[in-house]
């Protein structure tokens, strides 16, 4: 039997949870004020029933005295006409006759009898609130006066009150709807956009209103668009890149494959041991541009993904690493190497393979017995540089802005091996350790690749 009750629960609207926060909040505010105001004229109006028979009771007492066919009657006695009054004696008994006897009670006698001065008491039964005090030669004074006028009177207000504080309820209802359909609108659009992203992949922006934290989370939600929209635009770059990259030596690997097929065919000119020992050599090279175009895509892919790996580096030791794997294939290239220590926080496996790439670039455009120059300083401000500079053909201003865009080749390096993908895993390898890349011309004409990493420089 619980779970229907969970399931409506959970299907309340927000609206109308704020509808009803808003009117239960009012609702107890006015009950409290409500009850706090018929409480407080309640105990008014019966002090003020006690006060009109005390000083009812004074008059009579401090009144003048006439006989009256032998019997003393105090003067006030004809001006009390909306109490019940009686002069009692010890017994209980009026010595005076009167309309109608007010309550008379056990504490009316004590009174008479001299154990107390007054006595003031509510009788249950007449529904009169009963004042005795002390008269001459042991008699009481006992008024009575009834309290279903005060009652009335009480009974008005505590109606008026809950018509009022319905009215306020009501009203607060109304204006929490209303509160909840203008401020929940945002909200509204913002689901409304979720919605319909989930089900056309349409990732255009929402509508902004205002600048409250509705608008900030609306704000929130369009910078998300917009980050999933660029990633979805790279995602389909990098394959549509990828895809014509591939073509390429894919085609040349097919003419080269059904050449040699073709061959082995009877009736059909065969190839000589050089074109053979050719198309072979182009077949190996054609492999190794696609083996290396794979592994730098899959490169890509893994500086693209979310950095696991977090230790502290020491990118001097980064830097000779990345240089020991680089001397193995750099011919008669040399090295000038000055490196300042420098630590940060990062993946010391990604941040070797970008030093290792700018370090292949220079060595690929450096022209034989040339110098690489690999420096590692400090910049200030919690930054250090890492410049290789070669002494190549340099970099022409146009291409300069694009050196670190994915399969950007210049034309000069069209005809070297290479996938274009080197420097892009650099760039995305340095802006993931909060870092910058650039490039410029050396102070000997070619090359100059920098990247600029966060960190401080020592272990301390």
């Amino acid at each position: 039997m619980t779970s229907p009750t969970i399931i409506n629960r959970e299907r309340v609207s927000l609206r109308a949870r704020v509808t009803w926060l808003v009117a239960s909040c009012v609702a107890g505010a006015v009950a409290l004020v409500s009850l706090g105001a018929y409480l407080t004229v309640r105990e008014n109006l019966y002090n003020q029933v006690d006060a009109s028979l005390a000083r009812k009771a004074s008059n009579t007492l401090e009144s003048p005295v006439f006989d009256s066919a032998g019997t003393r009657v105090p003067a006030a006695f004809f001006a009390l006409t909306d109490v019940e009054f009686a002069l009692i004696n010890s017994n209980g008994q009026p010595t005076l006759p009167v309309p109608e006897l007010p309550p008379i009670g056990r504490n009316e006698v004590a009174v008479a009898r001299g154990e107390q001065r007054s006595h003031l008491r509510t009788d249950q039964k007449a529904d009169a609130r009963v004042l005795a005090v002390a008269y001459d030669n042991g008699e009481a004074l006992v008024l009575a006066q009834s309290l279903r006028p005060t009652k009335e009177q009480l009974t008005d207000l505590s109606l008026v009150l809950f018509l009022i504080g319905g009215g306020g309820v009501a009203l607060a209802a109304l204006a929490g709807t209303a509160v909840a359909r203008t401020g929940l609108r945002p909200v509204q659009r913002l689901t409304r956009a979720t919605e319909r992203v989930a089900q056309t992949g349409d990732l255009r922006p929402i509508q902004v209103e205002g600048d409250d934290e509705l608008a900030r989370l609306s704000h929130s939600f369009n910078v998300m668009l917009a980050a999933v929209a660029d990633a979805q635009d790279r995602q389909r770059q990098l394959v549509a890149d990828a895809g014509h990259e591939l073509r390429t030596p894919l085609t040349s690997l097919r003419t080269n494959l059904e050449l040699l097929l073709a061959a082995e065919k009877p009736n059909t000119p065969t190839l000589s041991e050089q074109d053979r020992a050719e198309i072979q050599a182009d077949l190996h090279a054609q492999l190794d541009e696609l083996t290396q175009l794979i592994g730098d895509l899959v490169e890509l892919a893994r500086e693209d993904g979310a950095t696991t790996t977090r230790e502290r580096v020491d990118m001097v030791e980064v830097v000779e690493q990345a240089l020991e794997r680089a001397r193995r294939r750099a011919g008669d290239v040399r090295f000038e190497v000055d490196l300042q220590p420098w630590f940060l926080l990062g993946d010391p496996a990604a941040l070797e393979r970008a030093v290792l790439n700018l370090v292949d670039n220079a060595v690929k455009f450096s022209p034989p017995d040339g110098t690489v120059r690999v420096d590692l300083r400090h910049a200030g401000q919690g930054y250090a540089f890492l410049q290789v500079a070669d002494a190549g053909p340099g970099i022409k201003d146009t291409d300069l802005p694009h050196v670190f865009d994915r399969f950007y080749r210049s034309d000069e390096a069209r005809t070297l091996p290479g996938s274009g993908l080197g420097l892009a895993i650099v760039k995305s390898a340095v802006e993931r350790h909060g870092g910058a890349v650039y490039a410029g011309r050396s102070a000997d004409g070619g090359a100059l690749m920098a990247i600029r990493l966060p960190g401080v420089p020592s272990t301390s």
